[in-house]
């Protein structure tokens, strides 16, 4: 099965079962400040989780393009990605676990649509603790199905509880659906969750009936929700027979590529491949949301990755700029990724060869610290850190003038910067949604002030093109070619205060996406949408002028007076033709 059949075959399946489909949403979250992008396709639907309205109604079924790098380490191994599609289906406040499993277990194991044998399939169910009980419903419901006992597993909050995506916010329990490949156990203790490739995990069904507060305390939702993701390249590659997602169509062209391009003989796939294959794509999906490389936030995700496969690549043999060939073959799988391939290529290839001269000073550097024959595991990080030299390399290096690197000491060095780097990620993104509703709330409808403001100061032209809410500031890029001027800045800062001033009030309707369109309302991603959408209008409720009117998930205060004084701190570029402001409310 293809990977665009398997993609039908479920949105059909949910809509049979009375779900609207909705299109995917951005890599970068609109709703979610405490993530750097789409981890999970709740992540674009958490307002609505938490009790919004949804112009689509109660039952969601869509596909959901996601990057996770919290599984990096693990990269080269059978199953996991760092950039993945998923698909999944949503009821907010509707049907409950019953339903949940018993079309989880439909779609699966009917001839019609999966046709995999139940006797393939192991599942794990959430253990319980202090914080939620052990979840025998829904071990019943599959028993009642036909999944012998010994095939349901019981495990603890680490590995069947999904969420929060931030600190705080909605979560649940879980019950995950396990292929089992075939493989012999590798010891007694072997069960789905395992690393050693038996048992892969093609299904997630979360019951999201908690909210976590900052305190930690695990509190009801006002309304019970099912939020489901199946792996897509998981299942095409089980369902293929295979034991790892590379052999599949949406990797065995990049895979050949990379063979292509290498002058050693390595044998296909290897780990080396493997990581090539999928930081690229990940890379070049970032990309295509007109991200660059950078030192900070999504910009130094993307920095790492092109890099690590630019260090996997020079392993195996690639001496020459490759990676913009790499990203050729990625967008002749995904054809939509096609209107940005400009600049996908000028980015891969400047960042590789910024990459190149740093590499260069890393091996003078090398030089010098090789004349003392010993390289201490401490400075051998230190090559890693500043000058993105791998371990592998440095003994490589090493070994050819009989030079001995402490392993154990180089990863004690990583093992404390990674340590560091997490306490500074944790304290960047302390809180989740839930806790500055408020706060982000008010940031939303200033970014809405502030693009009708721009538009009417600068240019009618002037379209969104991202944005990022915390609870202490408001990120916005829009396309503009020149630098804003100083007396630019006043006028829009000014005309932003003035709109605040005036108590201008706030309204959404829920509308098809056609009269959204009629209306002359914004949108930021117009491919986006679904049928229905909400339309946000900020107007003078005594003239009736409307000064902004935008397709938005929300929420929104109800007036303008109630945001506070806008002050923009910051100017600068985001990339080709984009510029990039940020402003806090005072």
């Amino acid at each position: 099965m293809t990977s665009k059949e398997l993609r039908k075959k479920f949105l059909d399946f949910f809509k049979k079962k009375g779900h609207a489909i909705i299109p995917g949403a951005s890599l970068i979250p609109e709703h979610d400040p405490t993530v750097l992008f789409t981890t999970a396709g709740m992540h674009p639907l958490t307002p609505f989780l938490l009790g919004e309205k949804h112009p689509a109604g109660q039952r969601l079924a869509d596909a959901q393009k996601c990057v996770r790098t919290g599984d990096i380490d693990s990269i080269g191994d059978n199953w996991h990605l760092t950039f993945f599609e998923m698909l999944g289906n949503w009821s907010l406040g509707d049907y409950w676990k019953k339903e949940a499993i018993e079309w989880s277990f439909e779609f699966l194991t009917e001839k019609k649509w999966l046709d995999i044998p139940a006797g393939k399939l192991s599942i794990t169910v959430f253990a319980g603790d202090k914080d939620a009980p052990e979840d025998k419903d829904s071990a019943k419901i599959w028993q009642k199905l036909g999944i012998l006992k010994e095939r349901i597993y019981y495990l603890p909050k680490e590995e069947n509880w999904w969420g929060p995506a931030g600190q705080t916010g909605p979560c649940g329990p879980c019950t995950e659906m396990f292929y089992d490949t075939g493989k012999e156990k590798c010891n007694s203790n072997c069960r789905p969750g395992c690393s050693c490739g038996k048992y892969a995990e093609i299904w997630n069904d979360v019951f999201m009936e908690f909210n976590k507060t900052k305190e930690g305390k695990y509190l009801p939702l006002k309304q019970k929700n099912v939020d489901t993701g199946m792996g897509l390249e998981r299942t095409i590659a089980v369902l293929a027979g295979f034991d790892n997602v590379y052999e599949t169509e949406l990797f065995k062209p990049i895979i050949k590529k990379i063979g292509e391009l290498t002058t050693k003989n390595y044998p296909l796939p290897t780990t080396h491949y493997r990581i090539i294959a999928d930081h690229l794509k990940a890379a070049t999906f970032i990309l295509a949301e007109n991200i660059e490389p950078s030192n900070v936030e999504r910009g130094y995700v993307l920095r790492r990755l092109i890099r690590r496969a630019v260090r996997h690549g020079r392993q195996i043999g690639i001496k020459n700029i490759f990676t913009h060939k790499v990203a050729e073959s990625i967008i002749e799988i995904y054809p939509e990724l096609k209107k940005n391939q400009d600049f996908i290529f000028e980015q891969l290839i400047r960042e590789e060869e910024k990459f190149g001269k740093t590499l260069k000073r890393g091996l003078k550097q090398f030089e010098r610290l090789a004349k003392n024959n010993k390289i201490t595991g401490e400075k051998a990080f230190n090559l890693y850190q500043n000058y993105g030299f791998p371990l592998e390399l440095t003994q490589e290096l090493g070994k050819e003038r009989n030079i001995k690197i402490d392993e154990k000491d180089f990863q004690e060095a990583l093992k404390k910067h990674q340590e560091l780097s997490r306490l500074g990620s944790e304290k960047k993104f302390k809180g989740g949604l839930a806790d500055h509703s408020k706060k982000v709330t008010k940031y939303h409808t200033a970014t809405h002030l502030l693009l009708a403001a721009l538009r009417q100061i600068l240019s009618s032209h002037i379209y969104q093109r991202g944005s990022n809410i915390t609870a202490e500031r408001l990120r916005f890029d829009f396309s503009h070619t020149a630098k804003l001027t100083p007396e630019e800045l006043k006028k829009v800062e000014d005309l932003v205060n003035q709109k605040i001033k005036d108590g201008l009030e706030v309204k959404w309707e829920e509308m098809s996406l056609e009269e959204a369109k009629k209306q002359r309302a914004m949108g930021v991603f117009g491919e986006k949408y679904g049928e229905r959408v909400k339309v946000y209008t900020i107007f003078n409720p005594k003239t009736g002028e409307i000064f902004s009117q935008e397709i938005c998930g929300g929420p929104h205060v109800k007036r303008t007076s109630e945001l506070g004084k806008f002050k923009i701190i910051k100017e600068e570029s985001s990339g080709a033709s984009v510029r990039r402001l940020r402003a806090v409310l005072e």
